[in-house]
């Protein structure tokens, strides 16, 4: 039995953070960060049954189709994915009444649509890219355990030789072979590096020093197994650790809109991450 302080449920019955109950959320999930991103993505659901929110958290659950579908606003950064993934978890695999563990374990499909920067000078703006690895230079994962595959650990190895300054230990996860096969058979694929913060933590200096000034070159310079760090944001590497260790599928697919090589900005945005939801959407 998990004790109350463990497992948080409200008055209501829907789970601590989130304010959802098990039967308002689908198999198959799309995170976003932005909350005023979740009606840009339901306004192409054919029906919508269910609107919720809770601070950052805001929800969404409907059908494409007879495709029950949930998207929800995560917020931004590895702290919040900490909060939505457990939470999530705890919705379709425990008992809320017995609070106990479910016999039959249920893996979510999750599928992050979100903005990020390229590191690499010939991946265009406006690109819809897939991450097949994350490497995560927050501190999420320094407080679970997780096993690592035979590639995830010559990444690691090789992220700890190009970044030889780090005062810390970066940890990888990996996307969903199943999810990459269905929603990414075209798309260019690359490693993602997730960050803490938008400032300091992706090398930017405004009346600040910088501890970790060559970042930027470090990450346009790493190699291993014939793959790149391609793009740089703040989800990513949460998302895949937290469902490797759960047992979720997890694809992030990322539109890019910086070069942090050419330090330029998409001037179309809006129009370049409705393309990645309308991508999303129709391969469900």
């Amino acid at each position: 039995m998990i004790n109350d302080s463990e497992l948080i449920i409200n008055a209501d019955g829907s789970i601590y953070h989130l304010n959802l109950k098990p039967e308002d959320i689908a198999d198959t999930i799309i995170f976003v960060g932005d909350p005023d991103r979740v009606p840009e993505v339901s306004k192409y659901f054919d029906r919508i049954e269910l609107r919720k929110g809770k601070r950052e958290f805001i929800t969404h659950t409907g059908y494409v189709k007879d495709k029950r579908i949930t998207v929800i606003s995560t917020g931004i950064g590895t702290d919040n994915i900490d909060i939505v993934l457990n939470e999530l978890d705890a919705l379709v695999n425990i008992d809320f009444q017995t609070r106990s563990l479910k016999p039959e374990i249920k893996s979510l499909d999750i599928i992050r649509i979100g903005t990020s920067g390229s590191i690499q000078g010939n991946l265009a703006m406006g690109t819809i890219l897939a991450s097949e690895y994350a490497i995560g230079f927050d501190s999420l994962m320094q407080y679970y355990k997780k096993t690592y595959s035979t590639q995830e650990s010559e990444i690691q190895q090789a992220v700890l030789q190009t970044f030889d300054d780090l005062s810390f230990k970066p940890y990888i996860g990996h996307a969903s072979p199943e999810l990459l096969k269905k929603f990414a058979f075209d798309l260019p694929m690359g490693i993602t590096m997730t960050a803490p913060g938008f400032y300091g933590p992706q090398g930017r200096q405004l009346r600040t020093q910088n501890v970790y000034p060559n970042l930027i070159r470090q990450a346009n310079a790493f190699q291993v197994n014939n793959r790149q760090i391609t793009n740089l944001e703040m989800e990513t590497a949460g998302i895949y650790a937290l469902s490797n260790l759960l047992g979720h599928h997890a694809l992030s697919i990322n539109a890019i809109l910086a070069s942090r090589v050419k330090e330029t900005f998409a001037e179309n945005p809006q129009e370049i991450v409705d393309k990645a939801i309308q991508m999303v959407l129709s391969r469900l």
